[in-house]
C-alpha cells in the first residue's frame, strides 16, 4: 500500500508565501511524475504543476513565475513553494504521484487527501 501525505497549508494574506510538502510512503520501487493539483469551491480540479524524476517541470499559466515545484527523490517528497499568493489561489491542494510498486508492475496514480490553502486579508 502506498500513501501520500500533504502538509503546509493554511491561511495567508495576499502577497504572502506558503510551502507545501507531500511525502510518499509504503511499497515504492520508483516514482515517475509527481505533481500538485487544486480544487477551488464550485470548480473542477486543475493542474498546478508537475515534475518528473529527472527534474523537468510544467506549470499552469496562472501560477507560472509565482510557484516553484521541486522534489527530493531520496525522500520521495515533492514541494510547492508558493509566492505572491492571490485570493484566487484559495483551494484545496492535492498531491499526485505515479508510483511503481515493484519492477514487474506498471505505475499507479496515487492521490493525497489534500491540504487547504486560504488566501485572504
Amino acid at each position: 500500500q502506498v500513501q501520500l501525505v500533504e502538509s503546509g497549508g493554511g491561511l495567508v494574506q495576499p502577497g504572502g508565501s506558503l510551502r507545501l510538502s507531500c511525502a510518499a510512503s509504503g511499497r515504492i520501487f520508483s516514482i515517475n511524475v509527481m505533481g500538485w493539483y487544486r480544487q477551488a469551491p464550485g470548480k473542477e480540479r486543475e493542474l498546478v504543476a508537475t515534475i518528473t524524476s529527472g527534474g523537468s517541470t510544467n506549470y499552469a499559466d496562472s501560477v507560472r513565475g509565482r510557484f516553484t515545484i521541486s522534489r527530493d527523490n531520496a525522500k520521495n517528497t515533492v514541494y510547492l513553494q508558493m509566492n505572491s499568493l492571490k485570493p484566487e489561489d484559495t483551494a484545496v491542494y492535492y498531491c499526485n504521484a505515479c508510483i511503481v510498486t515493484d519492477p514487474s508492475s506498471t505505475y499507479i496514480a496515487v492521490w493525497g487527501h489534500g491540504t487547504l490553502v486560504t488566501v485572504s486579508s
